[in-house]
């Protein structure tokens, strides 16, 4: 299923506003070290690098056999705009943790991030993804403000960062041309993000009637996909928009794949 986009989007506020007195911390929380390196172990588990061999295989771009996919650098959180957030929930942060991301490279180039997230007491691979949109916005967005929080606005499939600890001096700063578009080339503070989102999706959150006339990116559940050539299930991820927590799969071995087009990196 290809990712469904939520219907429109909020025009931009003009920047320069005032920042706001309130002083509530606006990051969400990080996973441990111990979490990420039991992610990345995950990512390497030799299930998960021959469904990665199918993965790289899947168009005939190399063979199965030829594919020697390998994961690189270190595993990182990947953050969501969050539904308490656009809700105006208080103390709500910006962005939730929704998954841990590795990414892995093939013999011929390709690449592609793994999700990984925890079910049944351990990490699993849950999904795969064509590119490495994840661990590249992470490193942009440490060298752009270190110490901030990456996080994904997938209704725009925009990046930012988090630069400072709470509302009356943190700022959204973007990481990508979609990101310039929603909050301009120098970014806006966090009440002026908020607002914009609020706008944009309030009255889509799950719950809503906008959600439960389906037309909501995002709140599907995940539909089975074609098999690969040797009969291992691929099943294509539903879209993840918004605040949707990653869907347990309930599938035995299976990853999901999903396919991104090509983009435009700013």
């Amino acid at each position: 299923m290809v990712r469904a986009a939520l219907a429109g989007t909020a025009a931009t506020l003009l920047l320069g506003l005032a920042a706001p007195a309130a002083s509530a911390d606006t990051r969400p929380a990080a996973p441990s070290a111990a979490s990420r390196d039991a992610a990345h172990r995950a990512a390497e588990a030799p299930e998960n690098l021959d469904t990665l061999s199918r993965f790289f295989a899947r168009e005939g771009a190399v063979a199965k056999a030829a594919a020697d996919p390998r994961v690189e650098g270190g595993t990182v959180p990947v953050y969501y705009l969050s539904a308490d957030f656009v809700a105006g929930k208080k103390g709500a942060p910006i962005a939730r943790m929704e998954f841990l991301a590795s990414k892995a490279v093939s013999s011929d180039g390709q690449e592609a991030s793994l999700w990984t997230v925890r079910q049944g007491g351990a990490w699993q691979v849950v999904n795969i993804a064509t590119g490495d949109d994840e661990t590249h916005y992470a490193r942009v967005g440490a060298k752009k403000a270190p110490g901030g929080t990456v996080f994904h606005e997938p209704q725009i499939n925009a990046w930012y960062v988090l630069d400072g600890r709470d509302d009356a001096h943190a700022r959204v700063l973007p990481l990508d041309k979609d990101a310039v578009r929603a909050v301009g080339a120098k970014g806006t503070w966090v009440a002026a993000y908020r607002e914009r989102v609020r706008k944009a999706y309030a009255d889509k959150l799950p719950g809503s009637s906008y959600e439960k006339s389906g037309k909501a990116g995002g709140y599907e559940e995940p539909a089975q996909g074609p098999k690969t050539d040797d009969g291992g299930p691929v099943t294509v991820a539903s879209s993840l928009a918004g605040a949707g927590a990653l869907v347990a799969l309930g599938l035995s071995g299976a990853a999901l794949v999903r396919r991104r087009g090509a983009r435009q990196r700013g």
